[in-house]
């Protein structure tokens, strides 16, 4: 491990190689970040604070940055998760992760199905259920390949303990997400047969995409309406979709207009996107599966949709399939 301690003080000058050094890793630590704390905006506090501490460090007697820059960056994220959780328990409503939309460097690797996976908006949300430190290791394993041996180094625990927290790690999201994916482009046709359906006004067509147990959640954060509680079950979540689609001047006045609906991805799955004026207002982020949409989760948020909006501007999106409401 690295000779000089995170977080000490020393009185020199930053060269601009140590500039350099560090925003050589900046993609990786944001990427774990993200993966750990579930919101950009949080994650790149992370990332910012990991760089004050790096420019005030004796870089010259660090063996080893790369392992140093993610040893202080995941213990900043495990005191952040600490106070995170404690804010969660008084969060208005449903409390979701913030998606990212497709192209955003945050996403991280995504060589493999393990990567792609780790960074998913189904498995963002079990990660919130499982304790700091699990949660840490199954990032840094199953996103990074971290071997157990420096993994154990990073958190101060034995090679062991490490391999106990992945073993749990894995096993909870397992038991989490029990049904068979299918590819992309399947996932793709039934999102935009989920949009055509939910234009019917009609239940029976959505009830058709959804499995028996589907569910709905939605996030606004006590900023803009979004429903309360979880909706479970093919028929409620069909009405409350119906609800949803169905025109009316009351929703057009609190979204401010009548918001263009696109089929794009988020967290490396196909997802639909509302947006008003160029400006992102709502993510939903569907979990397909070879038995249907298991899961909806309703991102309107818009303290967690400001990244979306950046990369969004960036994006050559075309046009909508249809203006909502």
């Amino acid at each position: 491990m690295p000779a000089a301690r995170p977080g000490r003080s020393y009185d020199r000058t930053v060269t601009p190689d140590d500039t350099d050094r560090f925003e050589a890793s900046r993609p990786r630590l944001a990427a774990i970040a993200y993966r750990l704390l579930g919101t950009a905006a949080e994650a790149e506090d992370a990332v910012q604070e990991t760089f004050l501490r790096w420019h005030a460090a004796d870089v010259d007697r660090i063996e080893v940055p790369e392992a140093w820059l993610t040893r202080v960056l995941t213990n900043l994220c495990l005191n952040q998760l600490a106070s995170a959780r404690a804010r969660r328990e008084v969060y208005v409503g449903q409390w979701l992760p913030e998606p990212l939309l497709g192209g955003d460097p945050m996403l991280g690797p995504a060589d493999t199905a393990e990567q792609r996976e780790s960074v998913s908006y189904a498995v963002l949300a079990l990660l919130e259920r499982l304790p700091p430190t699990e949660r840490a290791v199954y990032v840094l394993r199953e996103a990074f390949d971290y071997p157990h041996r420096e993994i154990a180094g990073i958190l101060d625990i034995t090679e062991a303990a490490s391999q106990q927290h992945f073993h749990r790690a894995k096993q909870h999201v397992a038991e989490g997400r029990p049904r068979v994916e299918i590819d992309e482009a399947a996932a793709r046709r039934i999102v935009e047969e989920f949009l055509a359906a939910a234009r019917t006004g009609r239940t029976e067509p959505l009830v058709r995409l959804l499995t028996a147990d589907a569910v709905s959640i939605g996030d606004g954060g006590g900023k803009v309406p979004a429903y309360a509680k979880v909706f479970e079950g093919a028929d409620a979540v069909a009405r409350l979709l119906r609800g949803l689609f169905t025109p009316g001047e009351a929703k057009r006045v609190v979204i401010g207009g009548s918001p263009g609906i696109y089929v794009w991805s988020a967290n490396g799955a196909p997802a639909v996107v509302a947006v008003l004026q160029g400006r992102v207002v709502g993510v939903m982020c569907l979990e397909v599966t070879a038995e249907g949409i298991v899961a909806i989760r309703n991102q309107v948020n818009p303290d967690k949709l400001v990244r979306a909006t950046a990369v969004w501007a960036a994006a050559d999106h075309g046009e909508p399939l249809f203006h909502a409401f």
